[in-house]
């Protein structure tokens, strides 16, 4: 490929056929992402701009682009930027990637507020436990007018990634952010919330290497390993947000579909809730627990 008389069109055509020959999944989309990132325009933009010649810095600017994505280092992390909950959030290496599944707990949580299943309270409480980029809990105080949110994780760079995604959606006043492990933050001075949720780390340990190198080489490895069988963490939230849930509070968890039968099994053990359910995600596949604290 030379630099002299690309238009986009071409380049498009000509990237999108590298990049399936080198097995890079999507390779239009990504091919499309990675030049509008370059050119600083929308996709739209481009597909108005088809004959428009490029200039020789925007193409090596665009190749160094696709260099990084042919070491399959993630899209996301390359432009910086993801979409959830049909809001913008600034990624980097040290937050996970939102994913789109994640959104069935701000759905869930939603539903509980509007069906008025949060008792008598005006202001409700709700935690994100392990917030990485904050994508949970800024949703959700989009979603939920008054909420009283915090947002803890015991990544101190995760929590810099969130506090500005939290400026830049103008919610850093209505979220506070803890730094610290799982209960840590609260241990000392419990709060009584009405929703605890949470996407914690659920992979397995053994099962790490397996995973795409996208994800085992570039997204934060506490973000992900939830040790021998990837239950450590959800265990400790399931034995351990009882004494952080106020009467009739919810507790909302991300896992593994395999992982839900043996959480609704530590769920019953807690004896601390009544009302527990697993919910599938998009693809039919059970996704999340959701169980209520007894009552008194």
């Amino acid at each position: 490929m030379t630099q002299r008389g690309w238009t986009v069109q071409q380049i498009l055509r000509v990237t999108t056929e590298f990049l399936r020959d080198k097995g890079i999944e999507s390779p239009r989309l990504c091919s499309e992402v990675l030049l509008s990132y370059q050119l600083k325009k929308s996709r739209v933009e481009l597909y108005l701009e088809f004959d428009q010649p490029l200039r020789s810095s925007e193409i090596a600017g665009y190749r160094s682009l696709i260099k990084r994505r042919l070491k399959r280092e993630p899209l996301q992390y390359i432009t910086g930027h993801q979409e959830f909950w049909s809001l913008g959030f600034l990624v980097s290496p040290a937050v996970l990637i939102p994913r789109a599944e994640t959104e069935i707990l701000v759905e869930e949580a939603i539903k509980l507020k509007e069906g008025n299943l949060l008792g008598d309270s005006g202001q409700p409480k709700v935690l994100d436990l392990g917030t990485g980029s904050g994508a949970i809990a800024i949703s959700l105080a989009k979603e939920i007018e008054g909420a009283a949110i915090w947002a803890s994780d015991i990544s101190f760079e995760a929590l810099t990634v969130a506090r500005d995604n939290a400026k830049h959606h103008n919610l850093n006043s209505r979220i506070e952010f803890c730094q610290g492990d799982l209960w840590q933050p609260f241990s000392s001075s419990p709060i009584a919330f009405d929703i605890i949720i949470s996407n914690p780390p659920y992979i397995p340990s053994k099962a790490f290497q397996t995973l795409p190198p996208e994800v085992r080489d570039y997204e934060p490895r506490v973000a992900l390993d939830g040790r021998e069988n990837g239950m450590h963490f959800i265990e400790r939230i399931i034995e351990e947000s009882g004494i952080y849930l106020k009467s009739g509070g919810w507790l909302l968890i991300e896992m593994d579909p395999d992982q839900t039968e043996k959480a609704l099994y530590l769920i019953d053990s807690t004896q601390s809730f009544g009302y527990k359910e697993r919910l599938m995600d998009y693809r039919k596949k059970y996704r999340l627990i959701k169980a209520q604290k007894k009552n008194g």
